[in-house]
């Protein structure tokens, strides 16, 4: 069994063909200061500490034939964020949920990645701002939609990556910034990512302070050892895709630990993948130049998960389905010309 070619059917297939479209939004679209817009009209204020202090939370939820993905969930989680970093979302959950169905409709993509966050904003008094007062800056919301773009190449999602595991970098503790929370906070995954390439990987996973597994740049880990699938249980972003996998494997009656993961159990795991919104199940070819399974490209168990899960997204599996022939809701905001 071979993985699908996704990317070909997302291209080809007939079930994926874009909703006619405005040409305007032909790359994208925007919401920013209460207006929709295309992509190259957004901006952000230059004195907002989301741009330049990362203080702001986000989300991304993916849209897949015209169905967004566990969306309630992706909205719940960034409710969650938001309270955790002590910024106010300035609309209700069920406004956002407007403002991010209309980008869809605006786009007429079928298959999409939609970004949101919350900022801290502006100062909203004059003179210097009272950096312990969060009252005192306007929390702002931005948002944005591309068409679906995976993480991962095709070469990549069909052959397995070639993984290191980052000897200079250590994950961010959860006690300085609490890694569930979906934040900028990124330059130890990107600083991994950036000595992989040096290194020649192509992908790199984390290590935390006792030195157990926690999470790649932009995606959960996944070990199969002996038939049981282990995943990190701290450390590491709750992710929807890795509870979808971890239900998925449920479902295929497999063993599953969330626990403490030693580098040894992946160094000389059977099979290994990462997950994340934007490229789903992700097979690991090798670790520190460690073929997995001593096979080379994706395991059996590997391939058969990720088919799985594309099949049934396919089908609506837990999906919003967008109704693209409906007008938009106008009550939030107009529309940009």
């Amino acid at each position: 069994m071979d993985i699908l070619p996704i990317k070909n059917i997302m291209q080809t297939n007939p079930a994926h063909k874009r909703h006619p479209h405005d040409i305007a939004y032909e790359n994208g679209a925007a919401f920013t200061f209460g207006r929709y817009c295309s992509l190259a009209q957004a901006m952000v204020p230059i004195f907002d500490p989301g741009f330049y202090q990362a203080d702001a939370v986000y989300d991304v939820v993916s849209v897949s034939r015209g169905h967004i993905f566990r969306f309630e969930e992706h909205l719940d989680r960034f409710e969650r964020s938001c309270g955790n970093f002590q910024l106010m979302n300035p609309y209700s959950k069920e406004e956002t949920t407007d403002i991010l169905t209309n980008l869809v409709k605006l786009t007429g993509l079928k298959d999409a990645l939609i970004y949101w966050c919350v900022t801290r904003g502006l100062y909203s008094n004059d003179g210097f701002p009272d950096r312990i007062d969060f009252s005192s800056y306007d929390n702002q919301f931005y948002a944005y939609i591309v068409p679906y773009g995976s993480i991962v190449n095709e070469r990549q999602q069909s052959m397995g990556l070639n993984i290191m595991v980052s000897k200079k970098y250590r994950r961010i503790p959860p006690n300085s910034v609490d890694p569930t929370v979906k934040n900028f906070h990124g330059m130890d995954l990107k600083l991994a990512l950036f000595e992989a390439s040096k290194e020649g990987y192509e992908w790199s996973v984390l290590l935390d302070s006792k030195g157990n597994l926690t999470e790649s740049a932009g995606a959960n880990i996944f070990v199969l050892k002996n038939k049981v699938l282990f995943t990190p249980d701290s450390g590491c972003l709750k992710g929807i895709t890795r509870k979808t996998t971890i239900e998925l494997c449920e479902e295929l009656g497999l063993s599953i630990k969330i626990t403490e993961v030693s580098v040894k159990t992946l160094l000389t795991a059977d099979e290994a993948f990462m997950t994340s919104t934007a490229g789903g199940i992700m097979p690991i070819n090798s670790v520190d130049d460690n073929v997995l399974g001593g096979v080379v490209g994706p395991g059996e168990f590997s391939t058969k998960i990720t088919n799985l899960y594309w099949e049934k997204r396919w089908k609506g599996w837990l999906g919003t389905p967008i109704r693209y022939d409906e007008e938009l809701s106008r009550g939030i905001a107009p529309i940009a010309t």
